[in-house]
Order: structure tokens, then sequence, then C-alpha cells
């Protein structure tokens, strides 16, 4: 499956250090498509070009205050990803809490970064989440896995399991769906890829492909969907150069 996007990795590769000011623009241009889709798969209804100027400092009338903050919240997560990324840092559960700390700031300060006290449900998923005192346990086992056997998975096998066994557990009342596409896009950046756009045209493919992975533990489908994105992602860098 992977040896069409290693190619096109390793093209990427040679050709680094890339031009700055390419880099630049096109990490400005993911970035905020990222935000815009990432926040409108949750309902956000800030179109990309409002979420454009939001990012720029401007009040979009007519729109909610929240609306405004989960822009605001998501470019300070991302961020948080980069400076993760530039410093190395080892994966830790410190690092979950603290960019859903960041996604939920100043719209639910009491649960920022907190696992959920309560029952949640998916609206039109199979899939129920992990009741709340099974939250530790679930989560221990999440690092136990990523510590160990997903070291073995490629990269891109490991960012998608990640992804979609965090948001199974769902360990916060709010801001899942975020913190988790923010934690894709960490494990590839660690791992050399460029961040990937889940589109919210393709919401319902996506959901469609988690809600299979949590009731059959067959995460093919998912894989498959994040890897299409990061074939899309590496050809725009090298379309670029």
């Amino acid at each position: 499956m992977f040896e069409q996007i290693d190619l096109k990795k390793q093209m990427l590769d040679e050709k680094r250090p890339l031009p700055k000011y390419t880099v630049q623009s096109l990490r400005e241009k993911l970035f905020l498509e990222w935000t815009y889709n990432s926040n409108a798969i949750e309902g956000n209804t800030l179109t990309i070009n409002e979420t454009k100027v939001v990012l720029e400092g401007i009040t979009v009338g007519g729109k909610t205050m929240r609306e405004h903050l989960e822009v605001i919240n998501h470019r300070d997560a991302i961020s948080y990803v980069e400076d993760v990324v530039h410093k190395e840092e080892p994966f830790s559960e410190w690092q979950i809490k603290n960019l859903h700390r960041l996604v939920l700031k100043r719209i639910d300060d009491s649960y920022a970064g907190v696992y959920r006290d309560q029952q949640v449900f998916i609206s039109g998923a199979v899939h129920t989440p992990t009741p709340p005192f099974k939250i530790q346990e679930e989560m221990d086992a999440l690092m136990s896995w990523y510590k160990s056997e997903a070291q073995n998975l490629h990269p891109i096998v490991r960012s998608a399991m990640l992804h979609a066994i965090f948001v199974g557990i769902h360990p916060f009342i709010d801001g899942n769906g975020r913190t988790s596409r923010l934690l894709l896009n960490l494990e590839l950046m660690k791992s050399g890829y460029p961040p990937i756009i889940i589109r919210v045209e393709n919401r319902l493919a996506y959901y469609n492909a988690l809600d299979k992975a949590h009731t059959t533990t067959n995460y093919d489908d998912f894989v498959e969907l994040v890897a299409k994105e990061v074939e899309a992602s590496l050809d725009l860098y090298l379309s670029a150069i």
C-alpha cells in the first residue's frame, strides 16, 4: 500500500532543505485548511475565508464567540504541535492533555485537559465510547501500545491507529475530534511527513471508517483514508519544488 507514498516521501526528503518562502507558504496553506476543515467537521459554520480573517485577528459578524475561539485555539494547538516536533519530545499523555487544554481553552475551562466524569455518546455511530471509570485504564493501554507494538508499524498506520484508538476512547467531554486530528498530524510530522487534511466533504467516509474500526477492530479503511491524504500532501509539496 505504501510503496508509492514511500517513494514520494524519499523524493521530498532528497530535496530538503526546501526553499524558505515555499515552505512558509505551504505551511500557511495547509494550516489554514487544517483549521477550517477540522472545525467544520465538528459543526463550526465559519467559511475558509472567514477562518482566514479570524486567524488574522478580525471578528466576523454574525458568528458566535465559540466559533471564533475554536479557530484561535486550533491555531495555538498547531503551534504546540510544531514545538513538540521541533524539540523532538517523546510522546506522552501529558501532551494529549495539553493539546486538549489548548483546544477547549476559554470554551469550557473546567473540562480543558481533564478526562470526563460522565458517559457520552457519538451521534450516528454504533460504537459507544469508553465509560468514564475505565478511561484512565484505556489511556494507559493506549500509551503502552504506542511505546511497544506501535513502534513496529509504518508511520502512517501508527498515526492512523493512534487517532482511531484515542477517539474511540473519547476521553474528554468535548473536543475529542479536533484533538485526535492534531495527534494524527503530530505523529506524521514527527516522522517527516507534511500535515494532512481530513476534509469536511469526506466527513461521512471518515466517520464510517472510524466506526468500522471501533466496532470490528479492522482499521484498514481508516488507514487507507489517511494514506490517501498523506499522498495528497506529499503531491502538493512535490509540485511546489
